[in-house]
């Protein structure tokens, strides 16, 4: 039998080996490739947008970065794949709006991209633009405004699919400004664009990547942006805040990894990933997507993720949103 003292000694050496192990695996990471899961079909913006970050990331971890498109559930096939790998930095999600939006939209998952994952980096935001049919008296967003109370519920406020952030934007800003209209969604942005060119829709908001060549074309009017400054493609159109205080609304994308991941994993990984985004070339590809570099540490990005979830839980619960 192990003398006493002997077997504290023993069991205290065990119990620290799993942190030293962590500590040994950050300091040799990468060894081998790294799997970056993306929730979207292959050619999409954000599709593009983890394939272009991707390519960057490989060339400075000196290791293959695979892009793995992994589509269902509105994205969380993706994130539970990544909620249940290894926590050892080698398998990486494209965490997105939908993530935040889902952790509420749908009632029946189990998973929170905030409490489940670990923020890793941010990559890029983007305002969306409220577009109008050119049919509509309303030229400037108080016109819209007052538009809207003066028939409430007579104007057709479409989207691209119900629970998509292009509703919830909408829904977010009749709750601000005290308007009711009837939200009709359409599928996919191109038969929103052409309801509202047509005339039977009315009110979008849409990602100012889609709808900027319909409105500098001059097929549909941008009223406002709902970002907290005014977008550089679209300067003369004011933002949604000029005229409803605090009303700010961006899309986002980012990378998080496992839960448990060690942190100078995570960190290794974040300071890689905003020196990509500090490459010229990859600043100029985001600014045709309608994309800004989304900057900061993990501890920021955390913060970011929790707020948005926050933020559309509120909305999806005060407009009684509900999936089928």
């Amino acid at each position: 039998m192990l003398p006493r003292r002997r077997f504290i000694q023993l069991a205290a050496g065990a119990a620290v080996l799993p942190a030293a192990s962590r500590t040994a695996m950050g300091s040799t990471y990468p060894t081998q490739p790294v799997t970056f899961t993306v929730f979207v079909p292959a050619g999409g913006y954000p599709d593009l947008l983890a394939r272009l970050v991707g390519q960057s990331l490989s060339r400075r971890l000196g290791q293959a970065v695979v892009i793995e498109n992994r589509v269902g559930a509105g994205g969380d096939l993706a994130l539970e794949a990544v909620a249940r790998a290894a926590p050892d930095g080698y398998t990486l999600l494209l965490a997105g709006t939908p993530h935040a939006v889902n952790a509420t939209l749908y009632q029946k998952t189990n998973l929170n991209i905030a409490r489940d994952l670990a923020a890793v980096a941010g990559l890029a935001h983007n305002p969306l633009v409220l577009i109008v049919a050119p049919s509509l008296p309303a030229r400037t967003l108080p016109e819209l405004i007052a538009y809207a109370k003066a028939n409430p519920g007579k104007l057709n406020m479409t989207s691209s699919g119900a629970g998509n952030l292009t509703q919830l934007t909408g829904e977010l800003f009749k709750m601000m400004t005290g308007t009711d209209m009837l939200h009709v969604p359409s599928r996919g942005a191109v038969a929103a664009h052409t309801g509202l060119m047509t005339g039977e829709l009315h009110v979008m908001f849409d990602g100012v990547g889609s709808a900027l060549a319909q409105v500098q074309a001059g097929k549909l009017r941008a009223l406002a942006v709902t970002g907290s400054t005014r977008w550089k493609a679209l300067p003369d159109v004011p933002t949604v805040a000029e005229f409803v205080p605090n009303y700010v609304v961006n899309g986002w994308l980012g990378v998080a990894t496992t839960k448990g991941t060690p942190p100078d994993i995570i960190n290794r990984l974040n300071k890689e990933i905003n020196a990509a985004l500090a490459e010229p070339e990859i600043q100029a590809r985001f600014e045709r997507f309608g994309a800004e570099p989304l900057l900061g540490s993990p501890a920021d990005f955390s913060k970011y993720i929790a707020d948005d979830t926050d933020k559309w839980a509120k909305v999806i619960r005060g407009a009684n949103i509900k999936t089928q």
